[in-house]
Parts: C-alpha cells; sequence; structure tokens
C-alpha cells in the first residue's frame, strides 16, 4: 500500500491534466472517424478471417489427399491379394495377412476422415448447404449401408414410423453423416439380437427431434459429458470396447448438428441403454 501511495504521489499536477488532455484527444480523434473507419476496419478484419479460413480449407485438403492416397492403394491391393484375383497366393497364411491388412487399412482410412472432419468443424471451415431434407430418406440410406454390420453383429434397426417422419432444414451429406455415426455408436454398443429404435417427431419451436436408442448397457449420467469430447470414451464397460474407434463419432455429430442450428443431447444409465437426441430445424 505505501509503495503505491509514493508513486501516485510522486506525479505532479500537470501531467494528469496532459494525460487526461491527451485520452481526450485520442477520444475525440476516434470519434470522428465516424462509421466509415468503422466499417473499414471490421472489413479488413473480415477479408483477414477469410484468408485464414482459405489457408485452413488448402490444409486440410492437402492432409486429405496425402493420406487417402496412400491408403487407398493399401486397401485396394491387399484386397486383391486376398480374393487371390490374380492366381492363388501360396501359404494359406498369405491370404489370411492380406485381409488382415485390408480390414486396418478401412479402419485408418475411417480415423484420417474423422480426424479431417473433426479439424475442419472445430476451425469453421465447412461448407454446408442447408435446405429441406426428408428425414425418411436419410434414415433409410443409413439403414441399407449399416446392413451388413447388423447382420454381422446381430442387431437389428428399426424405424417404426418411418414414411411419417417429419423433413429438417440440414445439409443433405451432414445429416448423413450425423445419422450414421449415432447409427453406428448403438450398433456398435447393443448386444446380439437387440434393437436400435430411431423415432423423430416435431416439437416446440419448430424443432425436430431425432431419438436413437439402443439396448446397450449404458453408461452413468456423469460420464456424459466426457462422450461428446475428442477422443474421450465412457468409463462405462458397453463403452470401452477393445479398442474399436477412438471417440470421434458424438464429438462430430455435436458440432455438425450446432453448426447447423441445432443441437445433441445424450440420455442414459446404467443398464437402460443410451439414447442420442438431435434435434435440427424443421423444414
Amino acid at each position: 500500500m505505501s509503495q503505491t501511495a509514493s508513486a501516485d504521489a510522486s506525479f505532479t499536477a500537470e501531467e494528469p491534466a496532459e494525460s487526461v488532455a491527451g485520452a481526450d484527444s485520442r477520444g475525440a480523434q476516434r470519434g470522428a472517424e465516424g462509421p466509415t473507419a468503422t466499417f473499414r476496419r471490421a472489413a479488413a478484419r473480415a477479408r483477414r478471417k477469410a484468408a485464414l479460413d482459405d489457408q485452413k480449407r488448402s490444409f486440410l485438403r492437402m492432409v486429405s489427399h496425402e493420406l487417402r492416397t496412400p491408403l487407398n492403394a493399401v486397401i485396394g491391393f491387399s484386397e486383391i491379394l486376398a480374393s487371390e484375383l490374380y492366381g492363388p497366393l501360396g501359404s494359406p497364411q498369405y491370404k489370411e495377412y492380406a485381409k488382415l491388412v485390408h480390414e486396418s487399412g478401412l479402419k485408418l482410412l475411417k480415423l484420417v476422415n474423422q480426424i479431417v472432419e473433426i479439424a475442419r468443424l472445430e476451425g469453421h471451415v465447412t461448407d454446408l448447404d442447408v435446405a429441406a431434407e426428408p428425414l425418411d430418406e436419410a434414415v433409410e440410406d443409413v439403414m441399407a449401408q449399416l446392413r451388413a454390420e447388423c447382420e454381422a453383429r446381430g442387431v437389428a434397426l428399426s424405424a417404426p414410423d418411418l414414411v411419417g417422419m417429419p423433413g429438417v432444414l440440414a445439409d443433405r451429406r451432414g445429416l448423413r453423416t450425423i445419422l450414421s455415426n449415432l447409427m453406428q455408436n448403438a450398433v456398435a454398443h447393443s448386444p446380439r439380437d437387440g434393437v436400435v429404435t430411431i423415432e423423430a417427431e416435431r416439437v416446440a419451436g419448430g424443432m425436430v427431434e431425432i431419438s436413437i436408442r439402443d439396448q446397450g448397457e449404458g453408461v452413468d449420467a456423469a460420464d456424459l459429458p466426457r462422450l461428446l469430447r475428442p477422443f474421450e470414451q465412457g468409463g462405462g464397460a458397453s463403452l470401452t470396447r477393445t479398442g474399436e474407434g477412438v471417440g470421434l463419432g458424438l464429438p462430430i455429430v455435436d458440432l455438425l448438428t450446432r453448426a447447423m442450428n441445432g443441437s445433441l443431447r445424450l440420455k442414459s444409465a446404467p443398464g437402460q441403454g443410451l439414447t442420442a437426441i438431435v434435434s435440427l430445424p424443421g423444414s
């Protein structure tokens, strides 16, 4: 306190007056600039932001291309080897190893796609084309896409009122990405002979709620917020499965729904499965 008081006392009477005068002069100058100068500064900021967004897009395109190109070669050639397209490989182990390489390549490609998508969404460089989308068509497309995986796991997808589902305002690709991530997550955490239920209804405020419910072991409510953070998985046994996935599906859904003026919330309890509820504007 004494040092502060001493410092304050060291100024002469003229110095504060000059400081105040200088401040008033600068304030008056800024006031005199008027709306034109303010507009120019805002336009310059917008140009800098646009240039930065362009740089981010270029970087993501480059990374995506440089990673996907060799991965596609690994996946394609390993598939040729596994199927023995040009003749037998000889030892049966070679065919088995080629199949393992193919499966690992597919998993790695999926991870690359998810990481690039997370980077795009978190960097706000998405190019979404939001328009009226029929929800029933999107759900049907994703159900067909997951049919083989459902059969392998012994899990059924059920959409009781598929035809009556309301339309939404969403990006076509983004909507399918949301549904695919949520439905695949539900299938992965469902028991054999389990059922994943997809429903949709109009709610207050002109929104449409899409709920995807599984019959898995569920997760403690305290763990739910962690599931929306990249590379996080739940603490329950049902969400820490033998290394399948790295916890990017739900964060991607969360970022995509927010980019389309919607929201995602999760409901669960141990032994009661998990329900993901996406809210999007209705069309």
